[in-house]
């Protein structure tokens, strides 16, 4: 009989939550199958099976257990029952199977109920759900005629669903947020704002991109150019680079930049190590990785820990403008936003650009107005005129091609 303990998710980290049990008691299991998604307050990692057997759960969902405690039990022994499918093999058909019935759903959803084109406009204008509306049009799908003769429903005070759902925040969740509000109450934190034209950036895309994806494959994305131009930025203003240790300030000659990634457990901050020793292709090709290993869960925490400056781009969500908490302890971290076409003034005369507010947040304590706002214009001089500041006046050699 195995006893399988809790693995040590990294320095520091003496207890972690099991916040979901990928399989139920008494289930055959295979070697090196994810069996549990155990939470850190620093990530949420999967829990792999340490050899092929029957499985006995120790430990209940949303319960604490520390590193090195027994969570389940593997009877290495017992041979894998006849007929019956592995726990491994069972999700397969229920992942396939659900595949399956959304396919179906979506083409019911389709020919019952669904409005046109023309129809759900008119509805949206209206205000109006489609699932108030009776379609009379071929199986029973919403006409234009039946949304334009929609009549909104007047309602009342008790109409819909008043219920709730109380459900406990998961460890990484509750570290984020005690990070968060430390963040807030322990740093004199400012932010400050300007704006980037784009258009420049957007000119070598549309020129290069495809030869340089077919050649790298990989895209030649935004984060490369802010990337390497924060790399300048902190090179300018090495204040910007530092944290505060007790009396003392520390300055790292090195640039560890964290970017905040959206993860299927919620936001995560892995860290591209020694961002000053790579090209365009080096950033992009380890966004691409970090990104999917966030994506897929298999983050892991020495990933996330040991970055000197953040980059958030809250513009993939249609961000306009925000102010960004900085990620202790770190001293600053800057905004991206989204791209919006707005009138500027160029030579003296009014023109459309493609324009991205910026905003960096900094500890006051440590980063004063003057290396602040000399950083964030650094940033900006150096996003408005890629081919000098970051590609040395050549293109292709930059990126490689």
């Amino acid at each position: 009989m195995l006893e399988m303990k809790v693995p040590s998710p990294g320095e520091s980290i003496t207890e972690v939550e099991i916040a979901q049990w990928l399989v139920e008691d008494g289930d055959y299991v295979e070697k090196d199958q994810a069996i549990a998604e155990v939470d850190s307050d620093k990530a949420t990692l999967e829990l792999p099976a340490e050899a092929s057997g029957i499985i006995t759960l120790k430990a209940e969902e949303g319960e604490a257990v520390a590193v090195g405690q027994v969570v389940c039990l593997i009877d290495t022994d017992a041979a894998k029952p006849e007929g019956k499918s592995s726990a491994k093999e069972e999700t397969k058909k229920v992942e396939e199977k659900k595949i399956v019935e959304d396919r179906v759903s979506t083409k019911e959803s389709y020919a019952t109920g669904t409005p046109s084109p023309a129809a759900k406009k008119i509805l949206d204008e209206k205000g109006i759900s489609e699932k108030q509306v009776s379609g009379t049009g071929r199986d029973g799908r919403i006409t234009k005629e039946d949304a334009v003769n929609a009549v909104p429903s007047m309602g009342s005070p008790g109409d819909g669903d008043r219920g709730s759902e109380r459900q406990k925040l998961s460890m990484l969740r509750r570290k984020v947020a005690e990070r968060l509000v430390s963040a807030k109450n322990e740093t004199a934190m400012l932010t400050t704002f300007n704006e980037v034209d784009m258009g420049p950036i957007f000119e070598i895309r549309k020129q290069y991109k495809e030869a340089f994806k077919e050649k790298h494959g990989v895209g030649l994305g935004f984060m490369s150019f802010f990337t390497l131009a924060v790399v300048r930025a902190l090179e300018l203003y090495p204040d910007v680079n530092s944290m505060i240790d007790g009396d003392y300030k520390v300055t790292y000659k090195y640039k560890d930049i964290s970017i905040a990634v959206s993860g299927p457990k919620g936001l995560m901050v892995p860290v591209i190590r020694n961002a000053e020793n790579l090209s365009f292709r080096g950033v992009e090709d380890e966004v691409k990785r970090l990104a999917i290993r966030a994506r897929d869960g298999q983050i892991t925490v020495d990933e996330m820990t040991g970055g000197t400056f953040t980059i958030s781009n809250g513009g993939v969500f249609g961000s306009m403008l925000s102010t960004p908490i900085i990620n202790p302890p770190q001293s600053g971290i800057l905004g991206m936003h989204n791209i919006v076409e707005r009138p500027v003034v160029k030579n003296g005369e009014i023109v459309v650009a493609p324009v991205m507010f910026v905003a960096l947040s900094y500890d006051h304590r440590i980063i004063d107005g003057r290396e602040s706002v000399g950083f964030l214009v650094a940033v900006k001089e150096a996003l408005e005129n890629p081919e000098e500041l970051l590609m040395n006046n050549n293109v292709k050699k930059a990126l490689e091609l």
